[in-house]
Formats: C-alpha cells, structure tokens, sequence
C-alpha cells in the first residue's frame, strides 16, 4: 500500500508512539507484508527467526520488537507489539469504510459495463468497457476490473485475507489495504472468492479463466492464460506463471511458484514450487512419469507380497 504522501521515521514513531532508530527524516512511502515490500515501505517482523529477512528485504523501514543493528539507508521503530502497531499504522492511513448503497464512494464504471441485480460495488472500485457482473457479485474496496472481464453469479472479490496471529485470547486478523486487480479478457465463474492483498494486490492475470466454486488467496498473482478448472485452491501468496492449467480440485500451498506451461492433472496436492514445461500429479504433486511408475508399482504390491 502506497501512503498518499510522504511521512518521515519520526513522524511514524509519533503515530505509533514508540522509539526509533535512524535519521528521524528518513522516509516512509508505504506500507508492506513481507512478500510485496518494495523500497520506501515499512515491514513489521517480531521473531528473532526471521530478523535477517526482514532487515535484509527491500523494506526501507522495519518495525521490530528489539534494539538491532539498523542497516545503512534503513530506518527501526521499536514497538513491544510489532503485529498489533503495523495494524495499527494500516488502519490509520486506511481503515474500513462500510458502504449502505448499492455503489460506494469514489467508485468509476465504464458505460459499456453490464451489471445485473443485486450486484454490490464497494468503495474505489474501478470497473473498465465491457464488463459484465452477473447477479449476486459482490466487489470489495480497492478493486480495479479492466476491460471485456465477465464475473460469473454470487462470486467475492476482494474479501479479507486470511491472515491471523494467534495470541493467548484467541486469533487476530491482520487488517486488510490491499486490493484485487484483475486484467483484461479474464473470465471468473460462478461462487469463486477471490481475497485481497494483506497491504499489496492479488492479481488475475489478462485472458485467464476460472471456472465455479474457485478460492484464490491473499497476495497470489496469476499469469497471463491460466486455466484453473472447479474446485482449485490456491492458499495466499502463490505465483502462477503464464499459461498453467490446474484440474479440477487442485490444492497448493503457500509461497509456492508454478512455471510457465505446467499442467497440473485433478485431486492433485501442491507442496512445493514446480519447475516449468511439464505435466504433474499426485500428492504432493510430481512429474506424472514419475507419479506413473509409482502407482505401476503399487498395483504389483498385492502380488509381491502372497509370493513371498
């Protein structure tokens, strides 16, 4: 998420309340998780194992739970709570708006846009030429539909993303900025959720399709002429490159990266990035040569064993 002006270190620690460590003008201009952070935003981290990541990410300020050397051009604010004050910073700068009509505020759609009954648009929303929304869409803040896009009945996008940090008294969400882009010429089916971006954007890739009953995560990026038949899901933070196709229920982890031109055969399990150009299977998913000969095998076990 982008801040709408530029902010020092000082002026975040006064927010915030707490110490830092730096050039108090050092400066802010957004505000990242850890898988989008660009340089210029703030990263929170509030466990030793993953200090160095933090510090050494293209993060220009790190909120921390402990006093650590801060790398040359980087900037510290010291918080006892790292995850509640990164919360805290999303909230001010953009917190939930409700909207009670049919359309929120500072929402643009193209003339040539088709919207059925019963579709709610949500504030900042940006919907481009021949768009069609089928009844029961439900758009979320900070969505952007570009042109020729058609979203199939009663499908989410831009809920919140699933994100908690689990503490004594039960689970806390991780306030959702971000949003959801998806480009030109991609199709989305019928009661698909598609969540948004903890801070940055999940992304649907121009002339991909989706068929029905699809769940997209938080952060996910997906190229360009994907395929993804009923029943995928894709947990936060997945990269799909250009041209994937995934049967039908396909499962994938998180931070998981699927090359360009894989196909991934139905019921399959994702647990791990997948290297390009080839077919895959099983679960956890490997090349179907080798998920072939295994399964060959098994079938002879029964045999093996009553000639022992």
């Amino acid at each position: 998420m982008k801040l709408e002006q530029k902010y020092t270190l000082q002026e975040i620690a006064t927010i915030l309340g707490c110490t830092f460590v730096g050039n108090p003008n050092h400066g802010v201009t957004g505000i990242n998780e850890i898988h989008r952070v660009e340089s210029g935003d703030i990263v929170f981290v509030d466990h030793p194992k993953y200090y160095d990541k933090a510090l050494q990410s293209a993060a220009t300020t790190i909120l921390i739970d402990k006093e650590v050397e801060c790398p040359e051009g980087k900037g510290l604010l010291i918080s006892s709570a790292p995850f509640d004050d990164f919360n805290r910073l999303t909230r001010h700068f953009r917190p939930t708006r409700p909207f009670h009509r049919p359309i929120g505020e500072n929402t643009d759609i193209a003339d040539s846009a088709i919207i059925y009954p019963n579709v709610s648009i949500g504030n900042n929303v940006r919907i481009g030429e021949n768009v069609v929304l089928f009844p029961g869409v439900v758009l979320m803040d900070h969505t952007t539909i570009e042109d020729n896009v058609v979203i199939g009945p009663n499908t989410v996008i831009g809920h919140y993303a699933f994100y908690y940090k689990k503490k004594p008294d039960g689970y806390h969400r991780m306030h959702t900025c971000g949003g959801v882009l998806i480009r030109k010429n991609a199709e989305i089916g019928a009661s698909c959720t598609i969540d948004a971006g903890v801070s940055a954007l999940t992304i649907i890739g121009e002339g991909s399709k989706l068929d029905n009953h699809i769940h997209i995560g938080h952060d996910t990026i997906i190229g360009k002429n994907c395929l993804l038949a009923a029943n995928v899901g894709l947990a936060g933070c997945v990269e799909l490159k250009d041209n994937v196709t995934l049967w039908g229920q396909v499962g994938c982890a998180s931070d998981v990266v699927i090359g360009e031109n894989v196909v991934v055969f139905a019921q399959s399990g994702i647990s791990k990035s997948l290297a390009p150009e080839r077919t895959y299977f099983g679960s956890p998913a490997k090349d179907i040569r080798l998920a072939y000969r295994e399964l060959a095998a098994l079938r002879k076990l029964p045999e093996i064993i009553e000639n022992l």
